[in-house]
């Protein structure tokens, strides 16, 4: 091989990678466009074979024209063809949630396009982007919460893609571009248990060509029918025994569920109620987990059931508590502080709550549940008086994190106490606990009619 050939081996391969880039884009030639299988094969053949019969110069007029020629084609095309479209920017991310919700929040600096898909074995989100640039530090987006793998990349020169592999079958409850104060934008995507049947009708029925569906206000989510419906919460479970009978060393987890399974069968039975478990079975469900099958149930009350022990064992009678973040009184507050350990026996940490969405929103929406739930508090000690042996000041309130849904009115009824002999016998008879049963539920029936007249 010669001089001249290393020359044109040496130039040929850019000129040949230019005009396969033009003819791959249908660019016109001579008023029609030249098919790339077709011209890269002609042409480009000749131009080699011309080009061993050229001198050093002729090469490189060749090659000078070809450039000439694709710079005047790339002056006739619109601008987006003829450069890239500049990557959307990805400057911020955070995530926060447990392992009942978690949100995910990615802050752009122009508005993303984005559409949601859902992938099995294993459970995974799909959010498929435009061209990003992804401008954060990796940790900002550690798995958490729902998710135990968190992905994101490009794909291609126009798309990039961020997988959120779950540690159980989840959904997006909300997802949605919302504005930032600063013309900037956040991509908001809150995820939500739910159940493996759910999630493969997720997958079932999904369109890979259709943008992501819109996106539900969290606050909605509990529906308006002409059901009411009670969410009946089993208290402890698992590897949470809960409280020890003092005397038949009962798991206090095995009471409650017994009893639990009374009171949904007596509010099944009132006409216009549907009554549903949260836990039917011994399994361990977080505190997070718990409110969020009330409102995936579109529960309009919660009540969780509990029978707890004191180191005072002469204290006996049944107690309903409400939400509030002071206690009435130091029992209270202990009793809060011990039902609030449930998740970390487990090894979950309550410390990283679900994350909060429309703070004021959410606050006026508390306010006015804490209003019904301490009507129902007042329902059920008036059903109870009387009927039922009560502990002095029988509704209290602590911070009780199962009771923080803030749409749901709800209450924590401690039954009696295992430490007191007396209440154990009481809480392991099924008389009694079908008496009780029945008092709740005509608590919760005059709760509902009140609601009604009221257009609640």
């Amino acid at each position: 091989m010669d001089g001249r050939e290393r020359v044109v081996d040496s130039h040929f391969p850019t000129c040949k990678c230019l005009l396969e880039r033009a003819l791959r884009c249908g660019f016109p030639m001579g008023g029609g466009f030249l098919n790339a299988s077709f011209g890269l094969r002609a042409g480009v053949k000749a131009s080699a074979v011309e080009a061993r019969g050229m001198g050093r110069n002729g090469v490189l007029a060749r090659i000078a024209f070809a450039l000439l020629f694709l710079a005047g084609l790339a002056a006739m095309l619109p601008a987006p063809a003829r450069a890239a479209e500049k990557p959307l920017l990805a400057f911020s991310a955070r995530v926060a949630g447990d392992d009942a919700r978690t949100r995910i929040v990615i802050d752009f600096e122009q508005k993303p396009e984005f559409s949601v898909h859902y992938v099995a074995a294993p459970e995974r989100v799909i959010i498929d982007l435009p061209a990003t640039a992804f401008g954060f530090p990796a940790e900002n987006l550690s798995p958490r919460g729902l998710f135990r793998d968190i992905r994101y990349g490009t794909m291609d020169e126009t798309s990039a893609r961020i997988v959120l592999t779950a540690r159980k079958p989840v959904k997006l409850a909300l997802a949605e571009v919302q504005p930032n104060d600063d013309g900037s934008y956040r991509l908001v995507l809150d995820a939500e248990m739910t159940s493996g049947e759910a999630f493969a009708e997720l997958v079932k029925t999904q369109s890979w060509d259709m943008p992501a569906a819109p996106a539900r206000d969290p606050l909605a989510m509990v529906e308006k029918d002409d059901v009411f419906t009670v969410a009946v919460d089993a208290g402890h479970g698992g590897i949470d025994a809960g409280a020890t009978g003092a005397g038949t060393k009962t798991p206090e987890k095995t009471i409650t569920l017994a009893f639990a399974r009374i009171l949904a069968d007596r509010l099944n039975r009132i006409d216009g109620v549907k009554a549903f478990l949260t836990r039917d079975d011994d399994t361990f469900l977080s505190l997070s987990e718990r409110v969020t099958l009330a409102r995936q149930g579109h529960a309009d009350l919660f009540i969780s059931l509990h029978a707890d022990t004191l180191a005072q064992k002469d204290i006996r009678g049944a107690t309903v508590y409400t939400l509030s973040d002071r206690a009435s009184d130091r029992m209270a507050e202990n009793l809060a502080a011990r039902e609030n350990l449930s998740d970390e026996l487990a090894g979950f940490s309550i410390k990283s709550g679900p994350p909060e969405v429309a703070d004021i929103l959410l606050d006026l929406a508390r306010r006015e549940t804490q209003a019904f739930s301490t009507a129902l508090a007042a329902n059920v000690v008036e059903s109870f008086e009387g009927q039922v042996g009560l502990i002095n000041n029988p509704h209290r309130y602590a911070g009780f994190q199962v009771l923080r849904a803030p749409d749901i009115p709800s209450v924590l009824l401690e039954l009696g106490f295992l430490s007191n002999e007396e209440d154990e016998k009481l809480l392991l008879d099924e008389s009694w606990r079908g008496k009780v049963a029945e008092r709740i539920a005509d608590a919760v029936r005059r709760y509902r009619d009140r609601a009604v007249q009221n257009g609640g």
